[in-house]
């Protein structure tokens, strides 16, 4: 079996498409990996790249985007509605065939030391490459987004664990991690409150009680004057789609306001959306092998 990794970085520029095709192109050059799909946001101000393909590709593709990141994007004009810390906000490394986890960790913590000797940004290990207990979550490594960072990565608790202890001038810092595939679903609320989309998502995530695998913020889309769930839903089988959709749902209707719409940003495995679908169909008996595609790529 061939080795496989896939890598989902998140880039702080959903605004300036020719700063976007500069990053993509740095991960094209590479051969070897293969560009899934990238999607930009201009009320989050932010690009999430897929790309996949064996370890040493995938590590020098990363590092290569994150270096024409720093090159291009400064933070200090950045403002966006999802939480950062850098020009290149986090780099997750994904096994999908042939490797582990173990594997996946390796390769983050050698990236991340190169990134912080090469390019001189300070990197932090989050999720299954944490050093340290604290930082698995990455809204903890986010604490406080880059203005904050820029006030207390100089404390012990805040010290990277690579690149110096201080800032990139214009990069800022940068988390690199390993985990399983994670879905980056948005919910649409019929409001322009952002206290409601900030009430649900703390009724829904795991930090403040809610599902343990769930990630929430309320943030608002200028643009369309609306509210906004953001989740990460970060173990698809343990909360699938349709039961994040319906618990912001019934929380919605405590608040009198209807969802208007959701999107998916990035890659979605099908399985999360099979299910979806006979859950809300109420198919009996329903196996994924019954979906054509499915079997004619099985066969």
């Amino acid at each position: 079996m061939d080795k496989l990794i896939e890598c989902v970085p998140n880039f702080s520029e959903g605004r300036r498409p020719e700063v976007v095709e500069q990053i993509l192109d740095a991960i094209k050059r590479v051969d070897g990996v293969k560009l899934l799909d990238f999607s930009s946001d201009p009320n989050h101000n932010r690009t999430v790249v897929t790309f996949v393909g064996g370890p040493e590709q995938v590590k020098t593709a990363a590092f290569l985007a994150a270096k024409k990141a720093a090159e291009l994007i400064n933070m200090e004009e950045h403002r966006g509605e999802h939480p950062r810390i850098g020009a290149t906000d986090v780099i997750p490394f994904i096994p999908i065939s042939g490797v582990t986890m173990d594997d996946c960790v390796n390769m983050a913590r050698e990236l991340g030391r190169e990134i912080g000797e090469k390019l001189e940004i300070p990197v932090y290990l989050y999720e299954a490459a944490a050093t340290r207990p604290e930082r698995k979550s990455l809204p903890k490594v986010r604490q406080g987004e880059y203005e904050g960072l820029k006030e207390t990565i100089g404390l012990p608790e805040r010290c990277p664990d690579f690149g110096p202890a201080r800032m990139h001038p214009t990069a800022g810092a940068t988390a690199v991690g390993a985990r399983p595939p994670l879905i980056a679903y948005n919910i649409n609320l019929g409001t322009g409150d952002v206290a409601v989309a900030k009430a649900i998502a703390k009724a829904i995530r795991g930090s403040s009680g809610g599902y343990p695998s769930i990630k929430a913020l309320g943030v608002m889309l200028e643009d369309r004057n609306i509210a906004q769930v953001t989740i990460n839903v970060c173990n698809y089988r343990e909360v699938p789609l349709y039961r994040v959709f319906e618990a912001v749902r019934s929380e919605a209707a405590r608040y009198g306001v209807n969802i208007i719409g959701s999107e998916i940003v990035g890659l979605v495995p099908m399985e999360a959306l099979l299910e979806t679908a006979a859950f809300y169909l109420r198919l009996e008996g329903f196996r994924q092998d019954q979906v054509l595609e499915k079997r004619i790529h099985e066969e």
